[in-house]
């Protein structure tokens, strides 16, 4: 959202944020790479759509940071404004003061693990809210993110309200993933896509937060600049993720112990993406060219790669950390030994799991 300063949190979103207020859409589908501002835009988009500052036109409206409205949106508190996110992603995206009962009461969520769904009694809640009065007469806006979270039964829940809202109502459904929502729900809104900025603009943008080496960890990252910050806040550095094909080919686990397994395991697809590509006689993407080495075969790469998906899916299963950080790095190790076999099941430390 848009501060006092009247600056946009994310430069490369300003041609982005144009082009949705110039759209007299009811309903706008933000969509992109995760990692490049889609929850950004879409609250921004919200601020500005609830701005109270006068503007020359209606369609060129930016959100001053100043008024009333526009700090009451800063301070999640605008009456006019629901953010519907999963219980999941509330805390990491900064509005966890919304209430607790939004999805079946605060005594039980906290005793269960928070969702990653946006549920169907969260969508009622939605509908209930478009169908009220604006409190400060410049419409309701609600915000959900990410949209392709919605399930099933939510998405029918949507579908009405989102084809006919009621009054002033706006809707800005936010997601990386457009093609996992249903057709009838990408049909009901205007489509408002962002790309990946550019390499220097994220960049620099990634230097200004004190990230090192904001090249190495962007390309990490697949260009994708939230990602590498919140990499980079969290310990993972340039000099780290330079090492990091070395490291595994010598099985050396110790520096990845306190690793998430999801983030292991994500790493560990990116190197093994990099080792396929040298191998085929391409660049790697994710990691610096000097830093994957040449000489492992096909086969066992793809033997890894496919072992690695079947990881991925089950990354959140409550497995013995240690022993699968351990199991992870050695399978590494076989795979990009030099003119290495391809692994057999149930050998050593594989990781040929069933899902």
């Amino acid at each position: 959202m848009v501060g006092p300063d009247g600056a946009l949190p994310l430069p490369w979103l300003a041609d982005a944020l144009t082009d949705g207020l110039r759209r007299p859409a009811h309903a706008l589908l933000v969509h992109g790479p995760e990692g490049v501002g889609q929850f950004d835009l879409a609250i921004t988009l919200a601020q500005a759509w609830l701005c109270e500052a006068p503007a020359l036109t209606a369609l060129d409206r930016k959100p001053c940071g100043v008024c009333g409205a526009c700090r009451l949106v800063q301070s999640h508190t605008h009456p006019d404004l629901l953010v519907l996110l999963p219980e999941a992603l509330r805390e990491p995206l900064g509005w966890a003061s919304l209430a607790d009962g939004e999805e079946g009461g605060g005594e039980r969520a906290g005793k269960a693990k928070p969702s990653k769904e946006i549920k169907v009694e969260a969508v009622r809640a939605v509908v209930a809210f478009a169908q009220t009065t604006s409190a400060r007469g410049r419409g309701k806006v609600v915000v959900l993110h990410p949209a392709e979270r919605i399930n099933a039964i939510a998405s029918n829940t949507l579908l009405k309200t989102l084809e006919e809202p009621p009054g002033q109502a706006r809707f800005i459904l936010a997601c990386g993933a457009p093609d996992a929502l249903l057709p009838t729900i990408r049909s009901r809104c205007q489509a408002l896509p962002i790309a990946l900025p550019p390499a220097d603009v994220a960049a620099e943008w990634l230097r200004a937060r004190g990230v090192a080496d904001p090249a190495v960890m962007l390309a990490a990252c697949g260009g994708q600049p939230l990602q590498a910050l919140e990499w980079a806040e969290e310990g993972i550095e340039a000099d780290l993720w330079t090492q990091f094909p070395s490291l595994m080919l010598r099985g050396e686990a110790a520096p990845f112990t306190g690793w998430p397994l999801a983030r292991l395991v994500l790493a560990l697809q990116k190197l093994c993406h990099d080792a396929l590509c040298v191998a085929s006689g391409a660049a790697p993407r994710y990691f610096p060219s000097q830093a994957v080495k040449p000489g492992a075969s096909l086969a066992p790469l793809t033997a890894w790669a496919q072992a690695l998906a079947r990881i991925a899916r089950h990354s959140e299963h409550p497995w013995s950390a240690g022993l699968m950080v351990e199991a992870l790095v050695e399978e590494a190790r076989r795979a990009l030994a030099p003119q290495a076999r391809a692994p057999r099941a149930g050998r050593g430390n594989s990781l040929h799991l069933r899902a």
